[in-house]
């Protein structure tokens, strides 16, 4: 491999150890504007639905990402918390609005015959559903073990250590004409007799 291959070669993971990073920050980036939960002063809440009150909308298992709006319309899926002093208080349901007036909503789940019993006000929604990953509530359990942090942490050394190794040397000069850098003025360049 010539002098201006290896250049071009280390130019390009150069290249893409940049672009990867501006990634990495990128999307660092758009979790902490967009989707930060809540309890870390975000504007979202990760609920997984259970239950069959929004057939075909929301599957049981699907994860759903709400985010806090300032005003909510009739039609709008959010997720509310059952306001205090009512039988389920604080529980997350998610739901459609159905009516209302701008502070309380009446709510009904799409394949519901009745509203619900509870009217929220706009202090207990906690957010309007704007994103759903299908199924995704199935393998939130897998998150919680142990072992499975433990592969991934072990995965990342291996692979930073492998990463990280150290570039061959360049051999060095068999003869003094070889050297990498031009001789000085003064330096005669030696003559092979032979």
């Amino acid at each position: 491999m010539t002098d201006r291959q290896r250049a071009l070669r280390d130019g390009s993971l150069i290249g893409f150890r940049v672009a990867a990073t501006a990634a990495l920050f990128l999307a660092i980036g758009a979790w902490f504007l967009w989707l930060r939960p809540q309890r870390l002063g975000g504007p979202a809440v990760y609920v997984v639905v259970s239950g069959e009150s929004m057939v075909p909308t929301l599957q049981p298992a699907d994860l759903a990402i709400a985010r806090r709006e300032d005003r909510y319309e009739v039609g709008d899926v959010v997720v509310y918390r059952v306001p205090p002093g009512e039988p389920a208080e604080g529980s997350l349901v998610i739901h459609r609005i159905t009516g209302g007036d701008a502070t309380t909503f009446a709510m009904r789940g799409d394949s519901a015959s009745a509203p619900d019993l509870w009217r929220p006000t706009t202090e207990d929604v906690v957010g309007r559903v704007t994103f759903v990953v299908p199924q995704a509530g199935r393998l939130l359990p897998l998150l919680r073990m142990p072992l499975l942090w433990a592969s991934l942490a072990a995965s990342l050394t291996v692979f930073f250590i492998l990463g990280s190794r150290p570039r061959r040397a360049r051999p060095v000069a068999a003869r003094a004409d070889e050297t990498r850098w031009p001789p000085a003025p003064w330096v005669e360049p030696a003559r092979h007799t032979g």
